[in-house]
């Protein structure tokens, strides 16, 4: 349904623009776009989408990467929350930002765009424990404050979950190490296939002064299935890990995964391109019930994955599962009716959630924890252990690749403050520009650029990259549709609207200023301007 966004003055309520003493004036403010405030990495996005637009895109990776240091992967990965928010949703769709973020890394992957090295050396040395995108991002922060950093992960290969969890369907490998090994040439040391047992004392024996724990969630939550072959019952985790470790587990014709998350959704996926003909998810709720994001679901029903919903297996026979149905109780809950059918199945991949392996951390003195994440303080995400710090999915938070990079960044931040016994003030957030806030009339129709992708049929035959990226053009279209909500962009409409000449345009990139003594507190140059870069404030006397 259309928006009015050109709405009317009311007349009978609202006073004369002017009068003989200026009662409200004008003020230049910069307001938090929702892109922004969305983004779990804590990314400038409107900066970097200005930039693009301007044609400076390697400026545009520098602004990105202050924040993140892997926007070709997120660009591919990340549920991008700040599209949910961006204004432009209101109008003709939200701004594609993941896919100009993509469009970014690839290009700096292929331009070989590398980070400035620090100019000094603090003599500070950081262990960080997990090789995943939170302890990654950690150590890159950490390597540009000047400090030695190490990280010792179990894994052969760096990228946790990222490599071992995520399918290349979805994030090629070589993409993935062309942005790791940026932290090599920044300095970061990786030291794999290290199981840490002692913390306490590798930290004591490397002389690390501070410790951050990014362990993932790499075990499976198991469940008691009655069976007379557990050889085919198999966990999302290990399946999905083997698989990106190049072996090809045989799991027959007909596949169940049971769960209802993303790593469900993967796993079912990953299936169907091992041959199985039949990959079915049974997940005891409904469909709006769903952990997994719509897009995977979505995804997954493409290429021909089938979804049972309200099922929950009861047992496993040679050649089939017993399912019960299930129902909503008043309150929304999943309960068994006793009525009971049967699904083929060859394997059962089970996909009920994932913890963390933190028994090594049990045995430091001190350290308290919420089932198997590490308590720590939501500020500084230190843990209760003077000088140890946890993100990720080690604590308690949503496990994905954003969330953790900003874990990551903020832990670094906070480790940084306590090596130099000083505090890391918050820094105090401005106002949010919402979409009620803008004056839209500005800005035409610009449909959102869609990428490129293969046909279901074509998917399911290998693992090659299901999304291609933007063109040239459509990536500098798409940044072009930013809004720039709530911060000046420079489009001379207060310059041009203001009838007694009080703006002053300071050349460009330096905005504007008001001349007060021309200014009669009209509020015209306000409702000129489409962003909400002008606030009219009371006259003080």
């Amino acid at each position: 349904m259309a928006r009015d966004i050109t709405g009317l003055p009311d007349l009978a309520t609202e006073g004369g623009r002017v009068a003989p003493v200026r009662t409200r004036m004008p003020i230049y403010v910069d307001l938090l776009p929702p892109c922004n405030n969305a983004c779990p990495a804590g990314e400038n996005i409107q900066e970097w989408l200005r930039l693009v637009k301007a044609g400076q895109e390697e400026a545009a990776w520098r602004e990105i990467t202050k924040n993140n240091p892997f926007p070709a992967i997120h660009g591919r990965v990340c549920y991008h929350p700040c599209e949910a928010a961006c204004n432009r949703e209101e109008l003709d769709g939200a701004v594609s930002i993941h896919s100009v973020e993509r469009y970014l890394g690839d290009l700096a992957i292929e331009r070989g765009w590398t980070f400035e090295k620090p100019r000094f050396s603090s003599g500070r040395r950081v262990l960080v424990i997990g090789a995943g995108p939170s302890g990654l991002s950690a150590a890159y922060q950490l390597a540009k404050m000047g400090h030695e950093v190490e990280i010792r992960d179990s894994s052969d290969s760096p990228g946790g979950m990222m490599r071992y969890g995520i399918p290349e369907y979805r994030l090629p490998r070589n993409v993935l190490d062309a942005e790791v090994a940026r932290l090599l040439d920044l300095g970061v040391r990786i030291v794999n296939n290290y199981t840490v047992k002692d913390l306490l004392a590798d930290q004591a024996e490397g002389g690390f002064e501070a410790v951050f724990v990014a362990i993932g969630a790499h075990l499976s939550k198991r469940v008691d299935i009655p069976n007379r072959d557990a050889s085919r019952i198999v966990d999302a985790v290990s399946f999905l890990r083997d698989v990106a470790s190049g072996e090809r587990p045989m799991i027959g014709r007909k596949v169940a995964v049971y769960g209802g998350g993303n790593t469900a959704m993967d796993a079912a996926r990953v299936a169907r391109r091992l041959g199985a003909e039949e990959s079915i998810v049974v997940y005891r709720r409904t469909e709006e019930q769903m952990p997994a994001h719509a897009e995977e679901r979505e995804g997954a029903m493409r290429e021909g994955v089938r979804m049972n919903w309200l099922r929950t297996i009861s047992s496993m026979d040679e050649s089939d599962l017993t399912v019960e149905i299930m129902e909503l109780d008043e309150n929304g809950r999943a309960r068994g009716t006793g009525r009971f059918e049967k699904l083929e199945a060859d394997t059962v991949i089970l996909a009920l959630g994932q913890e963390t392996d933190s028994n090594f951390l049990r045995r430091i003195p001190g350290m308290h924890f919420e089932h198997d994440v590490v308590r720590v303080d939501p500020r500084t995400l230190m843990t209760d252990v003077d000088g140890i710090f946890a993100g990720g999915d080690a604590v308690p938070s949503e496990r994905t690749v954003t969330v953790g990079v900003g874990h990551g960044k903020r832990a670094a931040q906070q480790i940084d403050a306590w090596l130099g016994h000083r505090e890391s003030p918050g820094r105090p957030k401005h106002d949010l520009a919402d979409f009620e806030k803008l004056h839209l009339w500005y800005f035409g129709d610009a449909r959102r650029s869609t990428q490129p992708e293969l046909e279901p049929s074509e998917r399911i035959t290998d693992f090659d990259e299901i999304v291609g990226g933007l063109s040239d053009d459509q990536a500098h279209m798409e940044a072009a549709r930013c809004l720039s909500c709530g911060n000046c962009f420079e489009c001379d409409g207060c310059l041009g609207a203001c009838p007694e000449d009080a703006v002053i345009k300071l050349g460009k990139g330096f905005r504007y200023r008001f001349d007060y003594d021309k200014c009669t507190g009209c509020a015209t140059c306000y409702e000129q301007c489409p962003v909400h870069a002008i606030e009219m404030i009371e006259e003080n006397r």
